[in-house]
């Protein structure tokens, strides 16, 4: 056993020299990134970049499948992808994600995007009022039909909109408008009572007006995120090694609420969700000061401190039978037959 504990221990080391012969040019394609935002699935730069190798896996009995995942923000990639065969014969899934605070998952729910447009008739709106259909107004009412549902959803559901059309002139009453919206619940059950809900809320406004409505919800939901746990505790140690103390969302006060389309994948294979302390507490994701802080020496040691606590982490479930096996049998018990894809 202690032979065993040497032989991991070694291959540890070997991991963290690697990244931190390259730790440079792991920061260097950071900032590369950094500086050419991409969105959606025209994130070609970021995937040339992040094509890199593992030196360790054949030593650990493993093997290690590198996904450059496009489209999370908007496009579910991952989804795209494990529709054609990413994740065959893939035991887990791993990613970190940037955050004010280490912890050991983010708070993922489940969310589906949501468009609506309104169609009404157009008028002079001094000359001829009375012929017109105000599409706006109807949009209008059917966002404060929303805001008054939200007094009686759920703590932990969301729903968030904002106008995509809104008219042309002031003095023309607007034939057409739209909106999109994320609507976000604890899981896909949960999501699935929600959505006619905030449909029909949206859907009174054209009543109320007179006009035509019409939806789409858009592909798949993005899934709750399904932590598998014995996973998590091996990264938890290893983040350790290297100096980080990862903890439960909620325990010091911090957690991250989000959607991502890692929580789909979460339900197909075991997986983790981590987030890596790269800002100061309290800055919030996916703003401007997190934006600014993410090409500081704190966004850098959490590139490199990210990929080494995988690394080991990944040498842990190769090595390690047992793990193995734990892995796949609360994966089994705690992810339910749902359609995720």
């Amino acid at each position: 056993m202690e032979t065993m504990d040497t032989a991991v221990d070694e291959l540890k080391q070997q991991a963290c020299e690697r990244i931190d012969a390259v730790a440079q040019q792991l920061i260097d394609v950071s900032h590369s990134i950094h500086a050419r935002p991409e969105q959606n699935f025209a994130e070609v730069y970021a995937s040339e970049l992040l094509t890199r190798t593992a030196m360790v896996a054949p030593q650990a009995g493993g093997r290690l499948r590198y996904l450059g995942t496009p489209a999370e923000e908007g496009g579910g990639g991952k989804l795209v992808m494990a529709r054609n065969g990413a994740l065959n014969g893939v035991d887990v899934a791993m990613m970190v994600h940037s955050a004010d605070a280490d912890l050991t998952t983010i708070d993922a729910i489940a969310l589906q995007q949501l468009v609506v447009e309104y169609t009404g008739e157009s008028a002079h709106a001094a000359a001829a009022p009375e012929k017109g259909r105000n599409a706006l107004d109807a949009a209008v009412l059917g966002y404060m039909a929303v805001a008054a549902l939200r007094q009686h959803i759920l703590p932990t559901e969301r729903i968030h909109g904002i106008f995509t059309r809104a008219g042309e002139k002031p003095n023309i009453v607007p034939r057409d408008a739209a909106m999109e919206w994320y609507v976000r619940s604890d899981t896909v059950t949960t999501l699935s009572a929600l959505k006619p809900r905030v449909l029909n809320a949206l859907q009174s406004g054209a009543s109320a007006c007179g006009c035509g409505f019409s939806h789409e919800w858009v592909d798949t939901p993005y899934a709750d995120m399904v932590t598998n746990n014995n996973l998590s505790a091996m990264y938890v140690a290893n983040a350790s090694r290297i100096g980080r103390s990862v903890t439960v969302p909620g325990s010091n006060g911090r957690r991250v609420v989000g959607s991502t389309d890692m929580g789909n994948i979460s339900h197909l294979v075991p997986s983790i969700h981590p987030m890596i302390a790269s800002a100061p507490t309290g800055t919030s994701i996916h703003t401007v000061d997190f934006a600014r802080e993410s090409i500081t020496p704190m966004a850098g040691k959490a590139v490199i401190d990210g990929a080494k606590a995988m690394a080991m982490t990944a040498i842990d479930f190769w090595t390690s039978p047992d793990q193995q096996r734990a892995i796949a049998k609360e994966f089994s018990e705690a992810n339910a037959d749902k359609d995720v894809l």
